[in-house]
């Protein structure tokens, strides 16, 4: 696997040299040894390493072979690029790209994050690692809030994309929303001038760790592995990495949130929504209602996929059926590539 050191391309001057490792450098090393499929997972090689981007270090990591075609991957809110970190090694056909976002994981923080810094970050990282080189345009694979900057990425830059597969991001109908509004709010409900709390110790901070929304975990060391990247030592303790400005929500943010099944029907480009069977943020009726929105706006269809037994945090409770869902949307699509 090449690095960004070797051969770099001019638009990657200024950026940090990358590091070669695994994941498994990533594992609490006070947490039991993993299990054999995830130790298989995490020994994929990869690289790591940051872009600056309008002033902010943007932290990534990527897999595969740099010669194939490119997938870029976007986590949700509060989530980091690590969410990937078993999900992208059984991708290495493709050179796949995670990487998160400011205000969160590794990241650098700003003074504000509006959806045109959000694109514009997607867009850079795309750039900076070379994934506009091929001769195949990049698969954006984006989870839950990482789908909201996914589809506004296609409303604007379609072009540069071979396509977007949405995983799990919530689409109500808008009377579903109405009528359950206090159940099924947008992300971002903390104070945004509200200091990050320090615990004492990891553990205390650890057991204020929590999915939302809440949901039973299939894999238990994959929660473990998103807590504990979650957090960074500080004085007196542990604390969360995200910045609580990413609270701070622009104006319109809610009249779009409002209209991500309009929007998702209308983007350009191709798309691909996988949902679990049994969230809470995307159902069956989900589903419906973007069939119906197809047929009432005469749009293109497209694959709305579900995974049995699988909540909103796909990959942290079937991990293997997401990336069969992956892989099979990845292999139509380029039997058949877009045209235009």
């Amino acid at each position: 696997m090449s690095t960004l050191d070797s051969k770099q391309p001019a638009a990657l001057a200024g950026n940090q040299p990358t590091v070669s490792s695994t994941a498994l450098d990533d594992l609490n090393p006070a947490v039991a040894e993993p299990s054999a499929w995830l130790r298989s997972a995490l020994t994929v090689p990869r690289e790591e390493g940051y872009v600056q981007l309008s002033g902010c270090q943007i932290h990534y990591f990527r897999w595969g072979d740099t010669s194939k075609p490119g997938i870029i991957m976007i986590h949700g809110f509060l989530a980091h690029a690590r969410c990937f970190a078993f999900i992208a090694p059984y991708l290495t056909d493709y050179h796949v790209v995670a990487f998160d976002m400011s205000g969160m994981g590794d990241s650098g923080t700003r003074s504000e994050y509006p959806i045109d810094q959000r694109v514009d970050e997607l867009i850079g990282v795309a750039e900076r690692t070379g994934l506009f080189e091929h001769d195949q345009k990049p698969v954006i694979v984006a989870h839950s809030y990482g789908g909201q900057v996914g589809v506004e990425t296609m409303h604007r830059h379609a072009a540069r994309f071979d396509g977007l597969i949405i995983c799990d991001l919530m689409v109500m109908r808008p009377e579903v929303l109405a009528a359950n509004a206090a159940r099924f709010r947008p992300p971002g409900n903390q104070q945004s001038n509200k200091p990050n709390k320090v615990y004492a110790s990891y553990e205390e901070a650890k057991a204020r760790f929590v999915l939302a929304p809440p949901q039973p975990v299939g894999h238990a060391e994959l929660l473990d592995f998103m807590a504990y990247h979650s957090l960074r030592k500080v004085n007196g303790g542990w604390s969360w990495k995200f910045d609580p400005s990413v609270f701070r929500r622009e104006a319109g943010f809610e009249k779009r949130w409002a209209e991500t099944g309009h929007r998702i029907v209308t983007a350009p480009g191709r798309k691909a929504v996988v949902y679990g069977r049994e969230s809470m943020l995307f159902n069956d009726d989900s589903a419906n209602y973007l069939r119906e929105l197809i047929a009432e706006l005469r749009a293109t269809p497209f694959p709305i996929v579900d995974i049995p037994h699988a909540h909103h945090h796909l990959m942290l409770d079937q991990p293997v059926a997401l990336v069969a869902s992956l892989k099979s949307i990845l292999s139509l699509w380029q039997s058949a590539p877009a045209t235009g």
